[in-house]
């Protein structure tokens, strides 16, 4: 009887280890990197990740053979107010294409088959891999049915700038967003124009006195 009391507490202690290491939650390691990781589904001949930065093209990633094409003087980003911007070159049936926006790219993305084209087109919706904050926004944890990504997004451009972040439940064999769990505000961002800036009321309070 003690046996069978110890090997089934051996296999409790098991459980609970992989339920823990499952739900172990794991930083985006950088947006390139993110974008880098896009399997697409439909037939390829080639396709380049582009990053350009005060007019500069920098390859970040090469698959296939590369043609010739046109650098492009516009794109996507993953972060609002961003002053450089991504795109991807492809060729498919011989035909040069090129990713500029969101909604091509999440057309390029086509199914989700991994977390990083979970968190691509969660942005597509608004959502966004916060660098600054990766323990609130920008981290995930998965199952075996399941992506669970906590992202951030920005629900004021006025005054106060402020970013709540959320956790998306996005269901692995269809790709769809089962759930979406609001955890709160994590930064609100006061400029010298807000009216409502807590230190310009401390001032004005402090004049009039």
């Amino acid at each position: 009887m003690r046996k069978l009391i110890s090997r089934c507490m051996v296999i409790a202690f098991i459980l609970l280890g992989i339920s823990a290491y499952s739900q172990a939650k794991i930083k985006f390691s950088s947006i390139p990197n993110v974008l880098q990781g896009i399997e697409p589904n439909d037939k390829i001949d080639f396709w380049v990740l582009n990053y350009n930065t005060y007019g500069k093209d920098q390859e970040l990633k090469v698959s296939g053979t590369k043609k010739d094409f046109i650098p492009q003087t516009s794109g996507f980003d993953l972060f609002p107010d961003e002053d450089s911007f991504y795109y991807i070159v492809y060729s498919s049936g011989g035909k040069i294409n090129y990713v500029t926006d969101l909604d091509a790219l999440k057309k390029f993305v086509g199914k989700i088959d991994n977390v990083q084209e979970a968190a691509i087109l969660a942005t597509v919706d608004g959502y966004m891999i916060d660098e600054e904050f990766k323990d609130v926004a920008g981290n995930y944890y998965e199952d075996q049915s399941n992506y669970y990504l906590d992202l951030g997004k920005l629900t004021s451009k006025e005054c106060p700038y402020q970013k709540t972040h959320f956790t998306l439940t996005v269901n692995k064999a269809s790709g769809a967003v089962t759930q979406v769990k609001d955890n709160g505000t994590y930064i609100e961002l006061y400029n010298k124009k807000c009216a409502n800036n807590p230190r310009l009321l401390k001032i004005e309070k402090k004049r009039r006195i």
